[in-house]
């Protein structure tokens, strides 16, 4: 259902950011949210071409009713390299989602993506501290989800990549930003794990492979994804169909929103 929003000149404003912008769903779950909430707010798209970046944040910074925005591709780098101050997880990531004003009108950006991941896990009922994981990809979701892993507490953390100096790299960044937890670089073999967390793309066609073999699918094993659609991909198919227990990618995105709305304070 359409939001049907009441927009005045108190009206708070956020943006979510992209080049190109028609694929974006951020206004979609934002104004009704407003509306259920009774926030004077509202989300519209905001189309920034990356060679008129800087033009454009300045003249959003120059309104003091916008509040902030969501950031998706290809702004996710560009915009932490301008922000005034920049979150832990958004350092360690490399990357941005979420940018608020501050009274001074100063950037303040940081990284939700790996956040939400572990939000979306213990909302379902499934906690990550403690439990040794075995997470499939090292890409720039991979990526965030592995730092928040860690900084969750697993009592294990091993980086399966298809390229595996990838996987290196981002094993021993997690190492070097959480050195009480163990962290290695492995095959795609839970081989002791409990969950197994697949952050690739494998999952978004049918003709996709699984990112793992099948028969290491065994029963009490967790199997959670990130992708949204399919909601059933191919590898949580096979997973139930093997006795596991699964996660849904949308639950990510579900505390994604609760944590970006928190961050940039729109939602009373």
């Amino acid at each position: 259902m359409p939001a049907t929003l009441s927009i005045t000149g108190t009206t708070r404003v956020y943006g979510v950011i992209a080049d190109p912008i028609a694929h974006v769903r951020a206004p979609m779950v934002f104004n009704p949210l407003f509306e259920q909430k009774g926030t004077d707010a509202v989300m519209v798209p905001v189309h920034a071409p990356a060679d008129r970046l800087e033009t454009v944040l300045d003249g959003l910074k120059a309104q003091p009713n916008f509040g902030g925005l969501a950031v998706t591709v290809p702004h996710k780098l560009a915009i932490m390299e301008l922000c005034d101050e920049v979150g832990r997880q958004g350092r360690l990531v490399g990357a941005v989602n979420a940018v608020r004003f501050d009274e001074k009108r100063q950037m303040i950006g940081d990284n939700f993506d790996g956040a939400g991941f572990v939000a979306g896990m213990r909302a379902e009922g499934h906690e990550v501290t403690g439990r040794s994981v075995l997470q499939l990809g090292a890409g720039g979701a991979g990526r965030a989800i592995a730092f928040a892993l860690a900084d969750a507490g697993v009592s294990r953390l091993v980086i399966h990549n298809r390229t595996r100096a990838k996987a290196e790299e981002l094993a021993a960044a997690v190492s070097a930003a959480y050195p009480q937890v163990p962290v290695s670089v492995g095959a795609a073999e839970p081989d002791g794990c409990e969950i197994v967390v697949n952050t690739t793309s494998a999952g978004l066609h049918d003709s996709d492979p699984l990112p793992i073999n099948r028969d290491f699918l065994v029963p009490g094993l967790l199997v959670a994804e990130i992708i949204m659609i399919p909601e059933r991909t191919a590898l949580l198919e096979s997973a139930l169909e093997r006795g596991c227990k699964i996660q849904f990618g949308r639950h990510m995105l579900d505390k994604q929103i609760d944590l970006i709305g928190g961050f940039l304070r729109c939602f009373q």
